[in-house]
């Protein structure tokens, strides 16, 4: 059977096997982007808390729509860090990155990243109906506040609806995840078609399923600490990750026959 093009494609990209630990790596680098140019990132964070308190006003008494909604949020948080891949790439590149470097990469005229854009708003969106819906239909009682959340769901005692909650989430979650863990990056660096990020993407996740796995345990850890901070942790958070998701797709992908950094 004659491969897609896109996979053909995909297939001139090589990937990278990486340390466990690698991602400890990526975090001290991310840091460090973030001390050398550091306020397009914290703008972003901003823009990330200020969208955080937007859903929490919207949603306060319906708190069955806001555990969705933040959780939604994490879908799409990738695409909020565009601008900021496009600073650390200036950075690798020895150039001095400026805030518009950063607001260009917003601009809609890659239609790439505008598609790639949509599709994770639509899976958040997604999965923001199906918890709603989930939570609302089986919870015994209406969940309005933090409170009912934890009593009636996470600490019930004859359901297992949060159990199913979490199920569908990561049923959801980690498809999108291994779809995009470098996709976004290598669309900003490289014209390529979103199949083949996507394609690349999935071959990454493939080859490094433990450093892969412990990264989204930590993307996953530090955007709810920064959450528990009352979303101003986001503000540094946000930028930090963003920064540090560059350096992953620097280190996982590689064109074939130039990779001139092999792990050991």
């Amino acid at each position: 059977m004659e491969r897609l093009p896109a996979v053909a494609e995909s297939r001139l990209f090589g990937t990278r096997r990486v340390p466990l630990g690698q991602p400890l790596s990526w975090l001290a680098r991310g840091a460090q982007d973030l001390r050398r140019c550091p306020w397009p990132g914290l703008l972003h964070g901003l823009a990330a808390t200020l969208f955080g308190a937007l859903i929490m006003a919207l949603a306060y008494d319906r708190f069955w729509l806001l555990a969705g909604a933040f959780s939604g949020f994490l879908i799409v948080a990738p695409v909020l860090a565009t601008g900021l891949y496009q600073i650390s790439r200036a950075l690798d590149r020895k150039h001095t990155p400026r805030l518009a470097d950063a607001v260009a990469a917003w601009k809609p005229t890659d239609g790439r990243l505008v598609v790639f854009g949509l599709l994770l708003g639509l899976a958040g969106t997604g999965w923001v109906i199906t918890s709603a819906s989930l939570i609302t239909t089986f919870s015994p009682v209406p969940i309005r506040n933090p409170q009912d959340f934890l009593r009636h769901v996470v600490l019930a005692q004859d359901s297992v609806l949060f159990e199913a909650w979490l199920a569908l989430g990561g049923a959801l979650a980690a498809p999108v995840f291994a779809s995009c863990v470098i996709a976004l990056p290598m669309l900003l660096d490289r014209q390529v078609g979103i199949l083949t990020a996507v394609f690349t993407s999935w071959r990454v996740v493939m080859d490094n399923p433990g450093p892969l796995a412990l990264w989204a345990a930590l993307l996953m850890a530090l955007t709810l600490l920064g959450m528990a901070a009352g979303l101003l942790g986001l503000i540094p958070i946000v930028p930090w990750l963003a920064h540090a998701s560059w350096h992953a797709y620097r280190d996982l992908v590689h064109p074939v026959g130039l990779d001139t950094r092999p792990w050991v």
